[in-house]
């Protein structure tokens, strides 16, 4: 009797079948958390460059556009439109222009006025201003998005909000040219 069991536990340790489990089993969440954050990485990079495009795009407009005040709701929209990719844009993207004196510095604000996504009501703008001719402008906008994958490495380090949406902050500036 002894024996038939010493004989099972020697086929049993010798056995190699399973051996492939083990590391698959430890594996497999560093591997699919890898993938879930360059996805993520991808898309954030998507979104940047579209909204950084279409923010010199209207920018490059508004500063040969002369004479023209354009208003927030119109310069949103432009924005909008060259960047399909990001959704809910008209809901989610707020808008902060300000004039910057050369002369006399004043630092501009170093956070970006975002949409409150807590809220069901539009956020209010905390600064935009029509500059005059030969006036330095900065034109921030600001996007507000959900991760796609909120449980990825990349996703759970970005800084979010109460309702899990994470910014994205484009600045551009320029001189109003005179007419």
């Amino acid at each position: 009797m002894i024996g038939v069991i010493r004989k099972g536990l020697r086929r049993f340790l010798d056995a190699d079948e399973g051996s492939a489990v083990v590391p698959f089993a430890m594996w497999t969440p560093l591997m699919v958390g890898i993938a879930l954050s360059t996805i993520e990485l991808g898309a954030l990079t998507m979104r940047h460059v579209a909204l950084e495009r279409a923010l010199d795009q209207t920018v490059r407009e508004v500063k040969l556009g002369t004479g023209r005040n354009y208003t927030h709701d119109q310069l949103k929209t432009k924005i909008c439109d060259r960047a399909s990719v990001l959704v809910n844009c008209q809901e989610t993207l707020q808008l902060e222009m300000v004039t910057l004196n050369m002369r006399s510095w004043r630092e501009p604000e170093a956070n970006a006025d975002c949409v409150d996504t807590s809220t069901g009501e539009v956020t209010p703008q905390r600064t935009f201003e029509h500059g005059q001719e030969h006036e330095t402008m900065m034109l921030r906008a600001c996007y507000k998005y959900r991760p796609i994958s909120p449980t990825s490495y990349l996703a759970a380090e970005l800084p979010k909000d109460a309702q899990g949406y994470t910014a994205l902050v484009s600045t551009a500036s320029f001189v109003h040219e005179p007419m």
